[in-house]
């Protein structure tokens, strides 16, 4: 059962009063801790399985780890550069941006390559980034390669990616607003998504407020206990340096059984 302390509220309420998620400032919040402590704070307010359920399964490159976290909001899309049958359809492209465009951001374009383990071409460059840029999204999740990483570090579009190659052959999108699967995870579009150079986490809606609180809870309670515990190993023997640890432990694990009702990591 959830605790009373997650019903502090930072969302944004719909015209039904219902809440729709949370605002850009608190997104703004998120983006000052690492996609890890957002998980920390993520398992402590969850009901979904913490092993597998929403995060990247598969390894991811952050080709532009020196512009830190990323938050935003999914949209998607689906390319198969190997196949040039999908240029047959001319108003690809226009269709695709009209909906980026039509969702507010800030946001993350998440890209399934169907072409998937082989990298035939990139859905990302020098002319895609400063596009997406203008329409409102700050980086990429693709499930496939990128190129002109030097062009897209200067345009500020932050990529996670498999790798890089040459070419974009025949990178038109296919499907957009649609669920896509990028490395072993499911993305659904309007998803709120927290990413750094660790990989990335799909935040369920149901546990998006809370979420900054329940971060910033558990990153404070590891530096008042766990953390000095490892930190304090001069001038004792390793028998008071084990019980040390063991009683930050204790400590660490008794602020989290009372704030969340829940056992912590340790």
């Amino acid at each position: 059962m959830k605790s009373a302390y997650l019903d502090k509220t930072n969302g944004v309420a719909d015209v039904n009063g219902k809440l729709a998620g949370i605002d850009h400032c608190t997104m703004l919040a998120l983006k000052r801790w690492n996609t890890p402590t957002i998980y920390n704070g993520w398992e402590q307010v969850t009901d979904h399985d913490i092993a597998r359920e929403c995060f990247n399964l598969e390894p991811v490159r952050d080709f532009m780890p020196q512009m830190g976290p990323m938050v935003g909001r999914a949209i998607t899309v689906v390319f198969e550069p190997s196949n040039p049958k999908h240029r047959e359809n001319a108003s690809a492209w226009s269709e695709y941006y009209a909906y980026v465009a039509s969702v507010p951001g800030p946001k993350i374009a998440v890209v399934q390559d169907l072409d998937k383990p082989v990298m035939k071409g990139a859905f990302w460059g020098e002319v895609n980034s400063n596009i997406h840029k203008s329409l409102g999204c700050i980086g990429t999740i693709v499930d496939g390669a990128i190129r002109d990483v030097d062009e897209m570090n200067n345009a500020g579009f932050k990529a996670l990616a498999r790798g890089m190659c040459v070419g974009h052959a025949y990178s038109t999108p296919v499907r957009w607003g649609v669920s896509v699967e990028v490395f072993g995870v499911e993305v659904e579009p309007g998803r709120l998504i927290h990413a750094d150079k660790h990989g990335f986490l799909v935040i369920p809606p149901e546990d998006e407020v809370g979420l900054l609180e329940a971060a910033e809870f558990m990153d404070r309670n590891e530096c008042n206990t766990l953390i000095p515990s490892g930190r304090s190993a001069t001038g004792k023997t390793i028998p008071q340096l084990l019980e040390t640890i063991k009683q930050a432990g204790m400590r660490s694990g008794q602020a989290i059984k009372e704030q969340f009702g829940r056992r912590g990591e340790w």
